[in-house]
């Protein structure tokens, strides 16, 4: 596919396709949105109208197989990505699937079994690994700026939404549709950031609960980690509290570097030098995501977040929910 636009197919036209996704794939140069693709016919129709995009339909076999798209984007709930991954590996194209990668490490074994046979590239949407903002903290680690890191800890907690209070549908903690509760959905992105900065997780050990019971998922948990290159790793994550933090505290022999996943505020360097950086996300935030997909698929660079490192989070994710 070299020096080729790359035409997107996408599945699911959801709430992280308005902004976060979906415009990427025709903002960034060599990639264009061909057809959308949702079961409603009226929000695939809403959707492309609304986004220009020429074509829609509520067939995914119909999008996967069309003449005119060389590369499918699933952005529905974890419960259908093996479907559609499947099928796209079945027709020979690239696919990228939103995070998490699937419901367990089993079917994620099925889908790079699959594109591994059919010799085509899957891809998670794990766009943190692409975003400028966190290639200050992989740099200064590589740098030695914190000398040897030796620990690696993230403190994340937040209110319980109105909607979890009253009880209100959300597939997000609906453990048959993503796996989990919050944890999985929002974990999972700082899971799989850090290992792009230590290696993938070879330990991972958990426990969780349940303490407001608004909803069946856990909705408390706290682990332990330990990663490739020889970080261990910690954390707690809890989604009944009074209010919300962000914190990462990566320790060094030499130093620490603070920084966080979700927020958009400082990232501090206290170690051979100090230092406080902040570098705004793109808008929409998966533009350099999908601009490494389109060098990628054209061979000019390997993409970050291949389907093996997504594989990897939902594994340590299951190994810390299974305790």
């Amino acid at each position: 596919m070299r020096n080729k636009t790359v035409r997107w197919g996408m599945i699911g036209c959801g709430n992280v396709t308005e902004r976060k996704s979906g415009p990427a794939f025709w903002q960034v140069d060599g990639s264009s949105l061909e057809v959308v693709m949702a079961r409603r016919e009226e929000q695939a129709r809403d959707y492309s109208e609304r986004h220009n995009v020429s074509r829609y339909t509520t067939d995914a076999n119909a999008l996967i197989n069309d003449a005119d798209v060389d590369a499918v984007y699933v952005a529905t709930p974890p419960d259908s990505h093996l479907e559609y991954a499947l099928m796209a590996a079945k027709a020979g194209k690239p696919c990228v699937v939103e995070k998490p990668m699937a419901l367990t490490t089993e079917e994620c074994d099925q889908m790079l079994s699959a594109f591994e046979k059919a010799q085509v590239p899957i891809f998670v949407a794990y766009y943190r690994r692409s975003l400028p903002r966190f290639d200050v903290v992989r740099n200064w680690i590589a740098q030695g700026m914190i000398g040897d890191v030796r620990h690696i800890h993230w403190t994340y907690h937040r209110a319980p939404s109105p909607d979890d209070i009253s009880g209100k549908d959300n597939w997000r903690v609906n453990r048959a549709l993503a796996g989990g509760g919050y944890f999985v959905d929002l974990a999972s992105h700082g899971l799989n950031l850090f290992q792009q900065w230590f290696g993938s997780i070879v330990v991972a050990k958990g426990i969780k609960t349940n303490q407001q019971g608004y909803y069946e998922a856990e909705d408390a948990v706290a682990a332990s980690l330990a990663f490739e290159k020889g970080v261990l790793g910690s954390g707690y994550w809890n989604f009944g509290a009074a209010n919300r933090e962000d914190r990462v505290e990566i320790i060094g022999s030499e130093g620490r570097i603070v920084c966080s996943v979700f927020g958009e505020d400082d990232f501090e360097l206290d170690g051979k030098e100090k230092a406080t950086v902040n570098i705004k996300n793109p808008d929409p935030v998966q533009y350099f995501h999908v601009e490494n997909l389109v060098a990628h698929l054209n061979g000019d660079k390997e993409h970050p977040s291949s389907g093996f490192a997504g594989r990897n989070t939902t594994w340590a994710m299951e190994q810390i929910l299974n305790g």
